[in-house]
């Protein structure tokens, strides 16, 4: 079945591991468990990648979806 919408391709998402990328060009990759229209996403288990080098762990994270350029699924 193809994906209709961006809002379906984020909830077949839900649950996986993804890599979110911002304007700021830093990268987080973590579990996505939940979004809104806005794309705004929670992640889990959440690392934070600067320059493609692994920074710090955070845990749970909030991404506001107007910093976001790139979701894509591990």
């Amino acid at each position: 079945m193809e994906t209709a919408r961006p809002l379906d391709a984020l909830n077949k998402a839900r649950g996986k591991r993804v890599l979110v990328e911002l304007k700021n060009n830093r990268q987080y990759i973590g579990i996505i468990v939940s979004f809104d229209i806005h794309i705004n996403v929670v992640l889990e288990d959440a690392e934070e990648r600067v320059d493609g080098e692994m920074k710090r762990k955070l845990g749970t994270v909030f991404i506001r979806g107007d910093t976001i350029t790139i979701i894509s699924t591990q």
